[in-house]
């Protein structure tokens, strides 16, 4: 018995010795590409799609050092250094932008956010199945939705004759023009992320509350637990680790303010509170004809996206044990 014993366990540890062994590893990846060789292809398409138009695209950033001449080499004409960063860290209207950024952003960030998770809550104690489902139907529906005609709607309901407007004049005020003001920008661009995304992070939510073990919620209940103490101490725990990492996603996209529907609803009497970042990138490299600079500003705006997701997911590591790695 013990000399079978014995034997067992040299078998054991030859096994994973060759299996840690480099040439075992190329053997075990060209048998598993063999073997799943379908799944494999399902995925060269989307990873070529990731090289083509994400990463390829990265060798452009040299020109945010070279300037750049157009119908000369895409690579730039001469090396200038940091010359472009220097010009937008002493222009004025670079931190005006970069100011409307960072509060865009952290309204964003701090309004809408949160909301999935209440709604989620919410509609997880309703016990009216066709009514939840209704609820989650209408709600993430918007999400499908084009930008253009998101934008289209906003525009409709905030105009003198809209909606608002009438129930504004019903209430004894005047008619206020909502797109024709700054300082109404930040608000409207906010209510309308929050009407666009909130229904589609609460299926996130939904789908994380279904993982929570029931014999939890009866411990609970045998030890006295009422409903909100109940959310506070096993629901809002059990989901924690989506939060977190929904959260680390959500600040990683701090900067990168939604373009496309800010794009859309600006307008110049609104560019004191609207005009971001990539707003201004693209007026700068496309407008004015200024590549080089532009892409100086999105480099600058990228490696700051990029430190935020590190710090974002470094803390939440450390705090909750949750992270995207």
């Amino acid at each position: 018995m013990s000399l079978r014993t014995v034997t067992a366990t040299e078998v054991l540890r030859t096994d994973d010795r060759r299996r840690r062994s480099p040439r075992h590893r190329s053997g075990s990846w060209k048998s598993a590409l063999r073997r799943e060789w379908r799944l494999y292809t399902l995925a060269a398409l989307p990873v070529a799609f990731l090289l083509l138009f994400k990463y390829v695209p990265m060798v452009g950033n040299v020109i945010a050092f070279r300037r750049y001449v157009p119908g000369g080499s895409i690579f730039g004409e001469q090396w200038v250094g940091f010359a472009y960063f220097e010009r937008f860290l002493a222009d004025a209207k670079f931190w005006e932008v970069f100011g409307n950024t960072i509060i865009i952003g952290a309204l964003a960030l701090i309004i809408v956010f949160p909301l999935p998770i209440v709604l989620a809550l919410l509609l997880n104690e309703v016990r009216i199945r066709w009514f939840k489902k209704l609820v989650q139907t209408v709600s993430y529906l918007p999400h499908f939705m084009s930008i253009v005609i998101v934008a289209s709607f906003v525009f409709e309901l905030t105009s003198l004759d809209g909606s608002i407007n009438a129930m504004v004049k019903a209430m004894g005020g005047s008619p206020i023009s909502f797109m024709q003001e700054a300082d109404w920008f930040r608000a409207v661009y906010v209510v309308s992320e929050a009407w666009q995304t909130v229904g589609w992070g609460t299926i996130l939510y939904l789908a994380a509350l279904t993982t929570i073990d029931d014999q939890l919620y009866e411990a609970s209940r045998i030890d006295g637990a009422n409903r909100w103490q109940q959310t506070w101490h096993v629901t809002l725990p059990g989901i924690q680790p989506t939060m977190m990492v929904l959260l680390v996603l959500n600040i990683g996209q701090f900067m990168a303010v939604g373009f496309e529907k800010i794009f859309l609803l600006y307008n110049p009497l609104t560019y004191p509170t609207a005009d971001v970042i990539s707003t201004y990138v693209y007026r700068i490299g496309l407008t004015s004809g200024q590549p080089s600079y532009a892409t100086a500003i999105g480099l600058f705006e990228a490696l700051i996206g990029l430190v935020l997701v590190l710090g974002a997911n470094l803390v939440s590591r450390r705090l909750s044990g949750s992270s995207l790695w």
